[in-house]
């Protein structure tokens, strides 16, 4: 009985469609933002690809591609689980160990180059029997120097028919083969056990297949050192690993940051509705409707529209979510195979969190007209409160304490410890904007009032006189504007810092005149760089967590080729069992010269090494750098990624670019971290740009008696224009104001921690920021305004 439907709300949603059409659109949008996140964050858990390579293997022994540890001790214990940079190995040794059981077949897959052409996958010839490869003539390699190709390898590696000799680039060196056959499609086949002597990994294999076991057996015989895969588990794909964490990154980071903005922006739209209706429901005390009376039309109102606003939302959320995974797919970052997954689940999610936001929203508002007395109610309701909430005023004031703690703390700080203590700056701020905004309004009209009365004549004083008696007026028009100068500027102005303090330390680190990518393996001139990523082991205390970093492994003297800008420590004791790190790596991981510290190479292998240098170019030329042999047998593709020289290109090493075409290179690396960024900044900022503009819109419709009172009394149009100009000028100058300021407080100490350098405001795009908030709160000012005063209203 308390929530249903009376005649008061159906009349009020009735009567004043302007304040109701706000609220539909504010929850709309709210759903939409929530859903399409839910969306994702469902599409990640879900995510799954058919088995390719091992689509007939029955069993499957694998090694585990997440590294599993247990954090902290007792009840607050949890297992951390971090993806391998790259492809994680079993034991060679477990393959005696299962041929007892059924068909052992031992896979390796490593990439072969002939003459001619682009490397190529290669495999031993028993994983024929899984992979479905055939023989077209000629029969399966044998010898160690035998070797079957697939047609289209074949006519690159120059190899017309058996019997011809090929020289193929493996991850151990250039090697001469007799080709024995040819099979269908394309790839490299050797016998087994020359497989396993090529790969550059002879004590792993990539999996163990198995016919004709009971995966009970192979599991009690593995005994935990590996996964046994069957079923749609055999679909092994490092890229699903990474589509699965992006996905859920996005659905659950981003997406609870979104959320929070979206529920936030909703309720306060919720409020501003309840409170434009303060003299109603004060009238209503006074005829006699009681306080449970108020409470129940409060929620009735929200039951009418937040349903229907829900399940409209639903439809561009499920929009956004398609277009989002779509551009994701197209950049590579989502295997082909992986659908979009769409259900009730959070799109019912969604719907119920808006909801649940307008009736908690629409109650506070409500609760006090409903609880006081009727005469009070009415007198309140003549003139706007001016005194502070008791409630609303202390946790502003926390938020406001916690805010500059947290910033001092990042500011202190460094590597993740900084940025993880920075990100809640910015909530902590927008908090207290939120909380303290009548306050902040007030203050704001009373320091912008100055100039405006200054310069704007009679209606700059009107307007300044008027934002200063509505400060909550103000206030609820203000918060939108700072979220998103916040948001936005906080996600773009990282990013463009970051990039401008990569480029830069490439552009002054490289001394190398040329680079050569996919070098052949027996390149003798230059420094060899294989490019990958490794976990690092930060932190400290019952706070210790896997950190990604990129690295770099080295063959040769890289001081050569590269000024890294050492700090401490010397390059020239790098040697195997040995690293040298970024200062900003050190620094997370509480480490210096002399120190050990704890890795994980690219395939999940654990590794102590000694620190002997400390670096400040790691975000641009590699945060770890350690010999090349430290590498070896640890990387998917087991060779060098790149050679680096100087002076002339030797002949016969490929294709060369120079320093300058490396360094923009290294940028398109970077486009799709840029592109998410803008992205989720465009998401967060646009959300916030229309519930400003709705915000505007519903406060100027709201003014009507107010406006037309001003032209009865000899105000012209153009006076009261001018006057709303003013004030939309107030509200968006406020606003820029302060989500400047939100996004500087931590902006700074983020972009110390991750670059070392203060952070990079290009002044145009900032300014594009600034005159788009200006033009949103001119422009959904004075197009209401015009539809108020127009004749016959």
């Amino acid at each position: 009985m308390l929530l249903r439907p009376n005649g008061l709300a159906r009349a009020a949603v009735r009567f004043r469609p302007a304040a109701f059409a706000g609220t539909f659109i504010a929850l709309l949008m709210t759903v939409a933002i929530v859903s399409a996140c839910g969306i994702l964050l469902e599409s990640g858990a879900r995510a799954s690809l058919p088995p390719t390579r091992y689509a007939q293997a029955p069993v499957v022994v694998a090694a585990d591609q997440q590294i599993r540890r247990q954090v902290g001790s007792g009840e607050g214990s949890y297992e951390e689980s971090v993806r391998v940079p790259e492809r994680a190995r079993v034991d060679a040794a477990l393959l005696e160990r299962l041929a007892p059981l059924g068909r052992a077949v031992p896979d390796v897959v490593f990439p072969v180059r002939g003459n001619a052409g682009p490397a190529v996958e290669a495999s031993g010839w028993g994983a024929s029997a899984f992979t479905g490869a055939r023989l077209g003539r000629g029969r399966a390699p044998v010898a160690a120097d035998e070797v079957v190709l697939g047609a289209a390898t074949a006519t690159g590696a120059g190899a017309g028919s058996a019997g011809d000799r090929v020289s193929l680039d493996t991850p151990v060196g250039k090697r001469e083969f007799r080709v024995v056959g040819h099979a269908d499609g394309t790839g490299v086949w050797f016998s087994d056990a020359e497989a396993r002597a090529l790969c550059g990994h002879p004590g792993a294999l990539d999996a163990v297949v198995l016919f004709d076991a009971d995966p009970a057996r192979v599991r009690a015989a593995v005994d935990g050192r590996a996964q046994v895969l069957t079923g749609a588990a055999r679909a092994v794909d490092p890229q699903l690993a990474g589509a699965k964490e992006l996905l859920i990154g996005l659905g659950g980071s981003f997406g609870g940051t979104a959320t929070l903005v979206a529920v936030f922006t909703a309720a306060g739209t919720v409020a501003l509705s309840v409170g434009q209706r303060s003299r109603e429901y004060a009238l209503l005390r006074a005829v006699g409707a009681t306080p449970r009376q108020i409470r129940r039309t409060v929620a009735t109102e929200a039951l009418l529209v937040a349903p229907v606003a829900g399940a409209l939302g639903c439809v561009p959320g499920i929009g956004l979510a398609a277009w989002w995974f779509g551009q994701l797919q197209a950049k590579g970052a989502i295997p082909a195979g992986v659908d979009l997954a769409v259900s009730w689940i959070p799109l019912a999610s969604a719907v119920g969190i808006g909801l649940v936001a307008a009736l908690l929203a629409g109650w506070a508002a409500a609760r006090r007209p409903a609880r006081i007395r009727p005469g009070q109610a009415l007198a309140e309701a003549a003139v706007e409160r001016l005194r502070p909430g008791w409630i609303r005023t202390p946790l502003g004031l926390a938020a406001v304490a916690g805010g500059t703690v947290c910033a001092g703390l990042a500011a202190g700080g460094s590597g993740e410890d900084a940025a993880n203590a920075a990100l809640g700056v910015v909530m902590l701020f927008m908090l207290a904007v939120a909380l303290l905004g009548p306050l902040i309004a007030r203050a704001c009209a009373a320091v912008l009032g100055l100039p405006l009365r200054a310069v704007g004549g009679a209606s700059g004083s009107l307007a300044a006189a008027n934002s200063r008696a509505h400060a909550r007026r103000l206030a609820s028009a203000i918060t939108p504007i700072v979220l998103a100068m916040a948001f936005s500027s906080t996600l773009v102005f990282l990013q463009t810092s970051q990039e401008r303090a990569a480029r830069q330390q490439q552009e002054a680190g490289l001394l190398a005149d040329h680079v050569i990518t996919d070098p052949p393996s027996d390149a003798r001139a230059g420094v060899a760089i294989t490019r990958t990523s490794v976990l690092v082991m930060a932190g400290s205390g019952g706070e210790r967590r896997l950190q990604s970093a990129s690295a770099q492994g080295v063959a040769g003297d890289v001081t050569t080729v590269q000024d890294l800008g050492v700090r401490e420590g010397s390059l020239a004791a790098l040697r195997p069992g040995t690293v040298a790190v970024d200062r900003s790596l050190a620094d997370s991981a509480h480490a210096a010269v002399g120190d050990r510290i704890e890795l994980r190479l690219p395939d999940g292998a654990a590794a102590t090494p000694e620190i002997v240098a400390v670096y400040t170019r790691g975000l641009g030329l590699g945060q770890v750098t350690l010999p090349a042999a430290d590498l070896t047998g640890h990387t998917t593709s087991g060779r060098a990624t790149e050679l680096l020289i100087r002076g002339p290109v030797p002949a016969g090493l490929g294709p060369a670019v120079t320093a300058s075409g490396w360094t923009t290179a290294q940028d398109l690396d970077r486009e799709l971290n840029a592109w998410a960024n803008t992205t989720m900044a465009a998401v967060l900022g646009g959300f916030a740009a229309v519930a400003a503009a709705n915000t505007l819109v519903m406060t100027v419709l709201d003014r009507r008696r107010e406006l037309q009172m001003l032209r009865l009394v000899g105000s012209t149009r153009r006076q009261v224009f001018r006057m709303l100009r003013w004030e939309a000028l107030l509200i968006g100058g406020a606003g820029v104001t302060l989500g400047s300021a939100i996004a500087l407080a931590t902006l700074f100490p983020l972009a110390k921690a991750l670059t070392g350098a203060p952070p990079h405001i290009p002044p145009v795009l900032y300014a594009s920021f600034a005159a788009a908030a200006l033009t949103l709160g001119l422009t959904a000012t004075t197009l209401p305004a015009r539809w108020a005063l127009r004749p016959g209203r």
